[in-house]
């Protein structure tokens, strides 16, 4: 039995502990979701005609439009935030100190503020008649800021030497980090980058502050405005428009996890020629040399036996 370097391995005694805890937790939360649904439905919040609001055409549509808004927003901001996340990472790793002080100071800055204030700071002071560009503007600085330190960290995870070695080769710096270090660094960081970007995906609910028909905003409107029973049916919304953000933050996080997969089998690396064959190598009766009974051949001789070949002398 192996032992694991950040903890003992549990006796006997401890396992049959574990495994109460585990069986007492799971009773609990199955308790707890049970109690839910029961006041649910006890409120009438559980009703088909709370669900069957959905089956209505326009709400459809409506639902279907704010879908395309969303993927809209996070298609603009992904781009945005990893093109400015390359530049700023560039920029903090940049010899030159002016350059580096501006970057390390957009990155705190963006960083400490919440990026609610930050998205509706720019509807308010540039943005007030585009919504849709001042999330993805607002989504685009925050996560920007993220993705330069992630790229920052995978830049600097990367062995130094090759990086000497590429200026050995007399490669600029221009080219050593397009080449070598930022193709290494998106590899071993990709995860993290995937990651970020899921959480993109999400923050662009924030945009129902700056009134962007989103899929939250949109949700907003269906409870408050379709009235079924005397109630709202904010539980049934509540419910459909998180499982679309579920099914689309799990799209493309396997859309990450293909992108990785793949990118381990493709090849890299330069092209060395074919190794020498077992066929190609000479064997003994390959080399020319004496035959029996000190017959002139056209290999060397030894005794100054007739022949091309180099003779002793």
């Amino acid at each position: 039995m192996s032992a694991s370097v950040l903890y003992d391995a549990p006796g006997p005694k401890a396992v049959v502990r574990n495994r109460i805890y585990a069986v007492v937790g799971s009773l609990a939360i199955v308790a707890l979701i049970v109690v839910s649904i029961l006041r649910l439905a006890d409120k009438g919040h559980l009703a088909p005609e709370m669900w069957d609001i959905f089956n209505y055409a326009g709400i459809r549509q409506n639902i279907a439009d704010a879908v395309l808004a969303t993927l809209k927003a996070f298609g603009l901001a992904a781009v945005g935030s990893l093109v400015l996340g390359v530049l700023l990472a560039v920029g903090r790793l940049s010899d030159h100190k002016p350059i580096r002080w501006v970057a390390t100071t957009f990155i705190e800055l963006f960083r400490s503020l919440p990026l609610l204030i930050t998205i509706y700071a720019i509807w308010v002071g540039f943005l007030t008649d585009h919504s849709m560009w001042a999330l993805a503007a607002g989504l685009s600085v925050y996560n920007g800021c993220v993705q330069a330190e992630v790229l920052r960290a995978g830049i600097n995870s990367v062995p130094k030497g090759q990086s000497e070695a590429a200026y050995a080769l007399g490669m600029s710096k221009t080219q050593v980090m397009t080449t070598v270090l930022m193709p290494q660094a998106i590899r071993s960081m990709l995860p993290t980058i995937i990651s970020q970007l899921v959480v993109t995906l999400k923050d662009t609910s924030l945009g129902f502050i700056i009134l962007y028909p989103e899929l939250l905003q949109t949700a907003r409107l269906i409870a408050s405005n379709t009235q079924v029973n005397g109630q709202y049916p904010y539980v049934s919304t509540i419910v459909v428009i998180g499982t679309i953000y579920i099914a689309m933050c799990l799209l493309l996080s396997a859309l990450a996890t293909w992108i990785e997969k793949r990118g381990r089998r493709a090849k890299t690396g330069i092209k060395v020629a074919p190794g020498l064959q077992t066929a190609d190598i000479p064997t003994a009766e390959d080399i020319p040399g004496p035959r029996e009974g000190g017959a002139g051949g056209a290999g060397p001789t030894v005794d100054g036996a007739a022949g091309s070949g180099v003779t002793k002398d």
